[in-house]
């Protein structure tokens, strides 16, 4: 690592900045009184709150829809001729 070139640009080069993101991420969430999770559950939970915490929230339920869509519907619609309702990419 080039840490005086890091420094001088306001990276932070230490591990606090990855710590307190775990203890505010993972640690408050995951480990609340009475809260017990499954593999599963708690990889897709950390992921959500991971999404969320970033503020990338809007982008992937954008994407979330988008998939969804195609999963459940993307052989039947153009079938039946129906409008695209749940796209993303359409105008407020």
């Amino acid at each position: 690592m080039r840490y005086d070139e890091y420094l001088a640009a306001g990276y932070p080069i230490g591990s606090g900045v990855v710590g307190s993101t775990c203890g505010h991420t993972v640690k408050s969430r995951m480990e609340e009184a009475g809260r017990r999770w499954s593999i599963k559950g708690a990889e897709s939970t950390l992921l959500l709150r991971s999404v969320y915490t970033s503020n990338d929230w809007d982008d992937y339920w954008g994407a979330h829809q988008e998939l969804e869509k195609q999963r459940l519907y993307g052989s039947i619609l153009p079938k039946l001729g129906c409008p695209d309702e749940y796209s993303s990419k359409k105008a407020a």
